[in-house]
């Protein structure tokens, strides 16, 4: 691949790296990436987008798509078909709190002007989520009168508790969707499919941009350290929210999309997912029963969320 590079984009590699499992060659200032247009994680050019928008307004390590030397995005080389992306890792530098850098991410993010047709799930929650749940159930049932194995048996066992939990989250997303109370920081933007700490980290692929609202990555943050056997994570997400709002206030109708999406269990929907391209059963097992062990633990700590809530609004309702 070095002399891929250097021939179609006049590239001299000096190293070469691996990021998020990935191979990767470095130059003097940039990482780049090669990926085959057959690779499911192709870079989508409605993502493509987001990532130059992004890109230009300060966001130097996500890896963009460039055109080869003959003004091409695509490049056929020993019978294949490559994409290269490219971005400046970050090197170590101040940055704000947390919670503070996700909100500003979303004010840049809610200038992008024009939303996108296939990547955005905003104003669709439950749609989507209904349309999910229906092809989850069909297809598990089907897989299992197939896979007569303690992966299927046990999933089959579960299944009913996550098709009541994600009825639930459905029926108080409809109720949520009469709330008035809502104001500018509503608007969709540019967010991340799962948000898992992206913005920490020295590089971002823009594989994982989606279009939504802003709450999606707030509650997959949330819903990431409800998951972890830490006892006490109470303080981390409540100084998250506050250092947040710091900079973008969320209004009754976000505070509401949030809670509805940390009572959908998209943690075991991404799970069973995951399940249809591997036939590990051993491992999907294990997998499996440890985020049912978790699972108790998550809904003891949302139990405690509207505290956070009533907590984070006191502190800046009463300061007005």
């Amino acid at each position: 691949m070095r002399q891929f590079l250097k021939d179609f984009y006049h590239i001299d590699i000096q190293n070469e790296v691996t990021v998020y499992g990935r191979n990767g060659f470095m130059d003097q200032q940039y990482l780049y990436f090669t990926i085959p247009t057959n690779d499911r994680e192709v870079i989508h050019m409605e993502q493509a987008a987001l990532a130059y928008y992004l890109y230009e307004n300060g966001y130097e390590n996500i890896g963009i798509p460039i055109q080869n030397r003959f003004n091409e995005w695509f490049s056929q080389f020993e019978g294949k078909q490559y994409l290269v992306i490219k971005g400046k890792p970050l090197k170590n530098r101040t940055v704000p709190s947390h919670g503070q850098q996700l909100a500003q991410f979303h004010e840049i993010a809610s200038s992008f002007q024009y939303e996108p047709q296939e990547i955005s799930s905003y104003g669709q929650w439950k749609t989507l989520w209904t349309d999910k749940l229906t092809a989850i159930e069909y297809r598990l049932q089907e897989k299992a009168k197939q896979q007569h194995n303690h992966y299927y048996q046990y999933l089959m066992d579960i299944l009913p508790y996550v098709i009541g939990v994600s009825e639930n989250a459905i029926q108080y997303m409809q109720e949520s969707e009469s709330e008035f109370r809502f104001n500018k920081n509503d608007q969709g933007v540019i967010s991340f499919r799962r948000y898992e700490n992206q913005l920490t980290d020295a590089f971002m692929l823009s594989a994982d941009f989606v279009y939504d609202h802003a709450v999606r990555d707030l509650a997959e943050y949330i819903r990431m350290n409800y998951l972890l056997e830490e006892a006490d994570n109470f303080p981390i997400i409540q100084t998250f929210l506050r250092e947040y709002e710091q900079v973008r206030p969320l209004s009754i109708f976000s505070w509401r999309l949030l809670y509805a999406r940390l009572v959908f269990p998209i943690h075991f929907i991404d799970s069973f997912e995951a399940g249809f391209y591997t036939e590990d059963y051993d491992k999907l097992y294990h997998r499996l029963t440890a985020i049912c062990k978790a699972q108790s633990i998550y809904e003891q700590r949302l139990g405690t969320f509207f505290m956070i809530c009533i907590l984070t609004l006191r502190k800046w309702v009463f300061r007005k």
